[in-house]
């Protein structure tokens, strides 16, 4: 079930930073308390191939979600060590050393099964088990911990990053101009006023 609409489950889960330090994070806590947008984003598994593309994207963009007063957090279901062995693991070799965001370690599953975005084919084709991980599901938070976006890719697919800058631009104009964002919205472009005459407006003029 989509959570579009309603506030982060309030779940805390341990995390690893690139220091090696372990702690736990509240997502939707770490929003409201810090007032700041959050951008989460689940991967499958450490020390795989699309997963680390994925990240090093994220972190080239980080302080672009930093002047939009949005936080990046990463998440999978491995453990912190996991994730730190990870972290101290070059780029040339298939790791993700350099990222500097938070990266959760559900391996506990609570909070991935409260999101239902978990693999839940345990049993591959010859009857082995499998590993129950995650698919790329993809969250921004508001600064009330509201969820305005949700979106989840089958593990072969990456994500295009700068679509989630485009949806935080998107939302941020809507909270400070009350105007609604029509179809290929980047900033910069015409929004539209959220009536018959701001519609007919906008389409008679695009």
């Amino acid at each position: 079930m989509s959570i579009v609409g309603r506030k982060f489950p309030s779940i805390a889960v341990n995390a690893m930073d690139e220091m090696g330090d372990t702690f736990q994070i509240d997502v939707l806590k770490h929003a409201v308390d810090n007032n700041k947008k959050v951008l989460l984003f689940w991967y499958p598994k450490d020390f795989t191939f699309v997963c680390p593309t994925e990240i090093h994207a994220f972190q080239e963009v980080a302080a672009e979600f930093a002047k939009r007063n949005t936080v990046v957090i990463g998440a999978s279901c491995d453990t912190a060590e996991v994730h730190f062995a990870w972290l101290n693991t070059a780029k040339d070799n298939g790791g993700i050393e350099g990222v500097k965001f938070p990266l959760l370690a559900d391996s506990t599953r609570v909070l991935s099964q409260a999101l239902d975005i978990l693999d839940y084919d345990m049993f591959d084709e010859e009857g082995s088990a499998g590993d129950n991980v995650t698919y790329r599901a993809t969250y921004l938070i508001d600064e009330t911990g509201l969820v305005f976006h949700e979106s989840i890719n089958h593990m072969p697919v990456g994500r295009n990053v700068h679509e989630y800058l485009r949806l935080v631009d998107a939302y941020t104009h809507v909270q400070q101009h009350g105007e609604v964002c029509p179809a290929n919205w980047e900033e910069g472009k015409t929004a539209m006023n959220a009536t018959r005459d701001g519609v007919a407006d906008y389409l008679s003029k695009n």
